[in-house]
């Protein structure tokens, strides 16, 4: 037996949302079809009032595996594009000229490249669940592009990550010279100074998401193997982006300063520590937010005098670093990318050059003197080709 619910048109009276519910008694094919059914007579008794905005409240009321940080930021494109001219458009008016015209128009008031992208991808995300739900009869955007890409993604220079990891352990050294036993704020100091030492060296040497770094727990290092199975997402603890745990190894500096924190927190607290890795209390019972890692960071970046140095951009060092070596593999494993797809989407611009080759040949080939035949040109080549005189 299976419930099959979808949504009907507002209360005329109340305007609050109703759906429609119905029992369904077979297989799960038998719901599926009875779901299209009753989506399609819906659609033709709201296709008149249906609007881009109602379109998009529809949507982001439905059943979707999103993470909680994906559902906010959704909820926040999705009230811009209702403020827009275009919320009042029926979906089945809806053309690449009109999306066009309204890209131009957010992009005359200021918005950026990255907001125009997110508001284009919402607005087809939308459509195509409305398309695939049957409450639309075509997709009016399949076939439109785009806006363009962003820039690719920085990574930071390897003197600011070296910047960044000499502050941090400056700061530590300070908290010591600083810290009175018995003295709880200077304790805290230190305990501060520690984890954002290893915050620092952790996000350098894992690329890991800051939500998955505030996630973690002392138990997931064992010896040099760091597993990564969880995440925070608006908040709340769920799995990685990619919805699998992942394990991979960390340096020996990183394992060794983490097992040696790990032994000197235990021993200040004088009992058993709680489970959580980064935590706000020296018992280390409760765990700290990820946007709190963020704001320690940046009281290391400022003090390092890297002041466009974040989290993610250690990510992107990390995975600049393994794309430049060719290791695309290993990238997206140690970045937690769902593919390798993802990983040279958003890395490609790294990848080394292998094309010298190629162009020896080629300047061969142009050089090449007149009745001389190919074979006998990249004969006389041999091992190094001589520069050429033009």
């Amino acid at each position: 037996m299976w419930e099959v619910r979808v949504p009907t048109a507002p209360d005329p009276v109340t305007g609050r949302r109703r759906q429609l519910s119905v029992t369904v008694h077979g297989t799960e094919a038998d719901a599926d079809a009875r779901r299209v059914l009753l989506l399609t007579a819906e659609r033709g008794a709201r296709s008149a009032s249906l609007t881009v905005g109602r379109l998009l409240e529809l949507w982001l009321e439905a059943d979707h595996p999103w993470k909680p940080a994906t559902l906010v930021s959704h909820r926040s494109v999705a009230r811009a594009l209702r403020a827009d001219p275009i919320a009042e458009v029926p979906p089945a008016r809806l053309t690449p000229a009109l999306v066009r015209a309204a890209i131009t128009r957010w992009t005359a008031t200021g918005a950026t490249l990255s907001v125009v992208g997110g508001r284009f991808r919402v607005l087809r995300s939308a459509l195509s669940w409305a398309w695939d739900e049957r409450i639309l009869p075509e997709h009016p955007l399949r076939g439109m592009r785009s806006p363009g890409r962003v820039p690719p993604r920085r990574p930071l220079p390897d003197q600011a990550v070296r910047a960044l990891i000499a502050s941090a352990e400056t700061r530590v050294l300070e908290a010591h010279a600083n810290h009175h036993p018995g003295d709880t704020g200077s304790a805290g100091r230190l305990h501060r100074a520690e984890q954002d030492l290893l915050l620092v060296r952790l996000a350098a040497d894992t690329g890991a998401r800051r939500g998955e770094l505030a996630a973690l727990r002392l138990t997931d290092l064992d010896g040099r193997v760091l597993t990564i199975e969880r995440a925070l997402s608006a908040g709340q603890l769920t799995t990685p982006k990619s919805g699998r745990p992942r394990t991979l190894t960390v340096g020996c500096s990183t394992a060794e300063l983490w097992h040696h924190l790990e032994r000197q927190w235990s021993a200040r607290a004088g009992a058993p520590l709680g489970p959580w890795l980064f935590s706000p209390d020296l018992a280390h019972q409760h765990r700290l937010g990820a946007e709190v890692l963020g704001h320690r960071f940046a009281h290391v970046r400022d003090a390092a005098g890297v002041p466009d140095a974040t989290l993610h951009r250690l990510r992107h060092s990390v995975a600049t670093f393994l794309v430049a070596r060719g290791e695309i593999l290993a990238a997206q494993a140690r970045l937690g990318h769902a593919d390798a797809a993802t990983t040279l989407r958003e890395y490609a611009h790294a990848l080394p050059l292998t094309d010298g080759a190629v162009a020896d040949a080629i300047d061969r080939h142009l050089h090449r003197p007149p009745g001389q035949s190919r074979a006998a040109t990249e004969q006389d080549a041999g091992g190094e080709a001589a520069t050429p005189e033009l």
